[in-house]
């Protein structure tokens, strides 16, 4: 298995780019806030899993592991294959995705094609007691990031603008109010 991939940004396109690791040129498929990040020519590091099907090798990459270990969470859901998986990562912040497992808020996961009511509760069940721990010690809650997201996106910003300046907002910043000041304050450096 393909695990990780170190080489140099060959090309870039809107669901995948292509990474030169050596001479050779390896199709991976990613999110858009991974690709946004990517510029051509330059070198990147990829957590990378490679899905195996009787027709095609396909190669997903991941800047960090914890984004990779909630891909490979979601595609051992029965009804979740690796490109619905990329779909819902797509949808918003892995930790707001988190609490929406904990708090059983299924609308960011219906946003997804391919994902209805029915399938959305289904991951909320199979990944509930995965996060409930961990996500006790954050002070955000999942209406809380989402407001945030909103606001930002009422002022302007795109999605993926407003997700990585949220990312970047220290976590002693709780309420909404904080976050998104915190986040303006990201935007206009």
């Amino acid at each position: 298995m393909i695990a990780r991939l170190s080489g140099t940004v060959a090309h870039k396109e809107n669901r995948f780019a292509i990474i030169d690791v050596s001479g050779v040129g390896y199709k991976v498929a990613m999110t858009e806030e991974t690709l946004a990040s990517l510029r051509e020519d330059t070198s990147v590091t990829l957590f990378t899993y490679l899905a195996v099907r009787e027709d095609a090798l396909d190669l997903y990459g991941f800047k960090d592991f914890a984004t990779k270990s909630f891909f490979e969470l979601l595609i051992s859901i029965s009804g979740i294959g690796p490109k619905t998986a990329l779909g819902v990562l797509n949808v918003t912040t892995l930790p707001a995705l988190r609490r929406a497992v904990t708090s059983q808020d299924i609308s960011h996961l219906t946003k997804v094609s391919g994902i209805g009511n029915k399938l959305a509760q289904k991951i909320v069940l199979e990944l509930k007691g995965k996060f409930e721990a961990e996500d006790a010690e954050s002070g955000t809650t999942l209406r809380e990031e989402v407001d945030a997201l909103e606001a930002l996106k009422s002022l302007g910003y795109s999605q993926n603008e407003a997700r990585d300046a949220l990312k970047k907002v220290d976590a002693v910043h709780t309420k909404t109010s904080d976050r998104v000041k915190a986040a303006l304050k990201i935007l206009g450096k």
